[in-house]
């Protein structure tokens, strides 16, 4: 198998040991005969698949009596719509700090007003804005705790109380412990760091639903899915299975706080050398704001011209997903739970040997 370093921001590198375990069980199951693309998502096979999968969701991450955890479909931005037409009665609180935060808050407001307290567009989200005094009269305050394209992260703490909090933590989710009961919802796309594409997780506080007026449609409302176990309609077998499995790795590791120290290795590794070392590299996210999972870089004015031929260098050196997103250019290292550490002193060493060349 071809050797690579896979910084792609998702779907993303996921442990070895859960890829291999996943592909054993879509040719046979637990010695079954059939390929975990076959069973019965109503077996006892899966139950237990499913039943281990939530389990482990409230052992990592210390969850409190009170709270459910949904496996769903239609990504996080189902969720941008679903989580108001569930909880916004009247009005809601946003924190504007990236692209995912704005079309968070596009679908909010087909349910009720939406008050946008905070932003950070006027630098190009490149900071993670302070929060302000929360309204008394909102139903929630929506925040997005990591911005993948900026490489921005939330490292505050919020206590609201009343207000309820809810969170998109789509790709920063079992990077590090989180106060759970601080929350009302944690929602997310499970393709960072906990799973393939095609599950969505949702940590829902029992004590939020049921409280607006309008009707909702049955697929749409959290009360049914957590009367069913997310089981209401077929679920994405493979994606919960490989999630367990990933699960499992991150527990086998010893849990999220050996998980965040690996994390902050990951990351001060790059960060060190684009601060202390490099000329030709620059880092673009504010560094109070600086994300763990995302870093954004570019090339400084003197060496804009050489870009692509940094790109086809790190290319050659089994650099994978390094190209900046679409939208604001540069690079990005993904540096998701699964990536080894030394696939960033990897990176680190391509771009030093590169500026030795050039610069």
């Amino acid at each position: 198998m071809k050797q690579v370093h896979n910084f792609n921001a998702g779907p993303c590198v996921l442990p070895r040991a859960a890829v291999e375990k996943t592909a054993q069980a879509l040719l046979d199951l637990n010695g079954s005969g059939m390929s975990l693309m076959e069973i019965s998502h109503r077996s006892k096979d899966f139950e237990a698949i499913n039943n281990e999968c939530i389990a482990l969701w409230k052992e990592l991450l210390g969850i409190p009596e009170g709270y459910h955890v949904l496996f769903l479909g239609g990504g996080a931005s189902l969720q941008f719509c679903m989580l108001p037409y569930n909880l916004l009665g009247k009005k809601a609180a946003y924190v504007e700090s990236g692209v995912w935060a704005k079309k968070a808050i596009k679908e909010a407001k087909f349910f009720g007003e939406v008050s946008v307290i905070a932003s950070s567009s006027d630098k190009n989200f490149s900071y993670y804005p302070a929060i302000p005094a929360i309204p008394g009269d909102v139903d929630y305050l929506h925040i997005t705790t990591n911005n993948t394209i900026y490489g921005t992260e939330f490292h505050g703490s919020i206590d609201s109380s009343p207000v309820p909090v809810v969170a998109d933590m789509s790709s920063d989710i079992m990077s590090r412990p989180v106060d759970v009961s601080k929350y009302g919802v944690i929602y997310g796309g499970a393709q960072k760091n906990v799973g393939p594409a095609g599950v969505t997780f949702v940590i829902v506080k029992e004590a939020l639903l049921g409280k607006v007026q309008r009707a909702i449609p049955t697929m749409l409302d959290y009360r049914t899915h957590v009367a069913e176990k997310s089981l209401f309609n077929t679920p994405p077998v493979v994606a919960i299975y490989a999630m367990c499995e990933t699960l499992r790795w991150i527990k086998a590791q010893g849990g999220l706080q050996a998980i965040a120290k690996l994390n902050r290795q990951k990351a001060e590794a790059l960060y060190s050398y684009l601060d202390n070392e490099s000329k030709m590299f620059v880092g673009t996210a504010d560094k109070a704001s600086r994300s763990l999972m995302n870093i954004c870089f570019v090339m400084t004015e003197k060496y804009k011209d050489k870009e692509e031929e940094f790109m086809s260098a790190a290319k050659a050196a089994g650099m994978v997903g390094i190209k900046g997103h679409r939208s604001v250019g540069g690079f990005r290292a993904s540096t998701y739970n699964a990536l080894p550490l030394a696939s960033v002193q990897a990176l680190v060493g391509c771009m030093r040997e590169f500026e030795a060349k050039f610069a």
